[in-house]
């Protein structure tokens, strides 16, 4: 029946859809969609086959024993095992090798400790004596200043001393050249035996005073 709500296309096109369902029988709804009907009346979904031999499920557990007894035949797990155990091996070599390495490095850190703090003592040992060595260096220096000091002045004073006396003698010299010329001209000029006299003993008065 014609719906009056429609346009005159879709009106056209449900007019051909009604014509060809009245003209084709359709198939049942269990053969369509593949259901299974119990005597009871009840539907049920068909279990999926293979080829239609057997169930899927049991098909793949079978499958699944197949595979596990061609792995058991191979000896799969023996080799799984075997690879597993070498593993464990290098690994256990390889913890080993480490604490090996460890040990030597903790002995090696201990070593070069040891020598730093034996290093470190002998510097300080090292700084001691250099100072004390410089210490006596400077005392000795000091010592043999003061000495070359003391000597020089010593020289100095005996010097001045032996100039002091080679002076005195040389004015005492003069003095006595000077006495003696006085008197021979007094001599010379007055020959008299007491103004000679009296003129030696005023030269001989003054060579005194100059001692």
């Amino acid at each position: 029946m014609a719906n009056p709500n429609l346009s005159p296309a879709d009106a056209a096109v449900q007019e051909h859809l009604d014509d060809a369902a009245s003209t084709m029988p359709l198939a049942p709804e269990s053969e369509v969609y593949g259901e299974a009907h119990s005597p009871a009346g009840e539907t049920h979904a068909a279990e999926p086959t293979i080829g239609g031999f057997a169930d899927a499920t049991v098909i793949v557990a079978v499958a699944a024993l197949v595979t596990i007894l061609g792995m058991l035949w191979k000896k799969v797990p023996a080799a799984i095992a075997g690879a597993l155990d070498k593993r464990i091996a290098e690994i256990r070599a390889q913890l080993d090798e480490a604490k090996k390495l460890r040990s030597e490095a903790e002995a090696l850190k201990t070593e070069y400790a040891a020598k730093a703090a034996a290093a470190e003592s002998d510097a300080a040992a090292m700084r001691e004596n250099a100072h004390a060595e410089a210490a006596a260096i400077v005392a000795k220096a000091k010592e043999d200043a003061d000495a070359l000091m003391a000597r020089r002045a010593r020289m100095a004073e005996d010097k001045i001393a032996a100039a002091e006396r080679a002076a005195i003698a040389e004015v005492r010299a003069k003095a006595a050249d000077a006495a003696a010329g006085a008197a021979a001209a007094i001599i010379a000029e007055k020959h008299g035996a007491d103004a000679d006299r009296a003129l030696i003993d005023r030269t001989i008065a003054g060579l005194g005073r100059l001692n």
